[in-house]
């Protein structure tokens, strides 16, 4: 699912990794991440992708509110676990989004109606 952002200025945390073997648990920690960040101060939305590489993207207000998700208990547990178990390699940015627009098909009312959302 596409995140709804706010219009920008807002942050990314572009969060790209490479999984070991197994799950040994992650896909149990993954949906705990997505709700206690859901339920953060600041928090505007993620998106999250996996094939060879996984790519999650998270949305935040300002630099205050990532730093404190940085610092929450329970995503500090889920890192130090990601390091040892989990991933063989990842990496995170910290990206200023400018600029956003879209593209969404509605088809809801049986009709493929095209449109650009949110040009900005």
């Amino acid at each position: 699912m596409i995140a709804d952002t706010p219009s920008p200025p807002y942050y990314a945390v572009i969060f790209t990794s490479s999984r070991t073997a197994g799950d040994n648990g992650y896909q149990e920690m993954a949906e705990l991440m997505v709700r206690l960040a859901s339920q953060q101060d600041g928090f505007l939305g993620i998106e999250s992708a996996r094939e060879e590489i996984g790519i999650t993207v998270s949305y935040w207000r300002d630099l205050s509110s990532i730093q404190k998700w940085r610092e929450h208990v329970q995503h500090t547990v889920a890192r130090n676990k990601g390091r040892s178990d989990w991933y063989s390699a990842f990496k995170t940015r910290i990206a200023v989004v400018e600029r956003d627009y879209g593209f969404a098909r509605n088809s809801a009312v049986g009709n493929d109606i095209e449109s650009i959302v949110d040009l900005r």
